[in-house]
């Protein structure tokens, strides 16, 4: 028997985190894909994130390059790669197109040539939809998280969605609220524009100094 369901473009995917959800999978090669409302929503003030004298220390002294998308399907690849997760095969296919029309982006650490953190995800009008991250070396998804939220906030990003709080995303400073006050944060957020692409990354003494201030 044909299958009548219509086919999941990068275009109604878009319009699906516009409308204030977001897709999983049961595994990597679930062909099936369920759309997320949270009742409680995370996220990041951009303003607010968390900076630990021990992160800090190793931003330092860490022989790492800061990058942004350098290599986008690494990064979704990398996150994808543990025993659970809700990235499949199909979904991250359309976040591979999503980044080729410029409404995706990846920020990488990177040790040499080999990339040992980083985090993704979709961006309209001035939101960010954080997706995911991952960490190769102690600290690189927390490094990655420190330069991506001051490069939203100079490129005028006033939403960055992390989906759920987890204990982790907590000790960094992300909080919760409910999904009508996220609903009414992501309504003005469409309103306005930002580009990602428009400024380049803050330096470390950028990052340090937002520590200091926001201490």
């Amino acid at each position: 028997m044909p299958n009548d369901a219509p086919v999941l473009t990068p275009q109604m995917l878009l319009h699906a985190y516009q409308a204030g959800i977001f897709p999983m999978a049961e595994s990597r090669s679930d062909p099936e894909i369920f759309w997320v409302d949270p009742r409680r929503r995370g996220i990041f003030d951009l303003n607010r994130f968390h900076v630990s004298r021990t992160l800090a220390k190793r931003l330092r002294t860490a022989p790492w390059d800061i990058r942004t998308d350098t290599d986008f399907d690494a990064v979704v690849e990398a996150c994808a790669e543990r025993e659970d997760t809700w990235i499949s095969h199909d979904i991250a296919h359309l976040y591979s197109s999503l980044h080729k029309m410029g409404h995706a982006h990846s920020l990488e650490i990177w040790h040499g040539s080999e990339l040992v953190g980083g985090v993704y995800g979709v961006v309209s009008g001035t939101a960010f939809f954080g997706e995911s991250m991952f960490s190769r070396e102690p600290d690189a998804s927390k490094a990655a998280l420190a330069y991506l939220i001051a490069h939203l906030a100079n490129c005028g990003f006033s939403l960055f969605d992390t989906q759920f709080l987890t204990d982790h995303l907590a000790t960094l400073g992300a909080i919760e609220i409910s999904r009508a006050k996220y609903h009414a944060l992501l309504h003005d957020a469409l309103q306005n524009q930002a580009s990602f692409t428009r400024l380049p990354l803050p330096s470390l003494q950028d990052i340090l100094q937002r520590r200091t201030q926001t201490s």
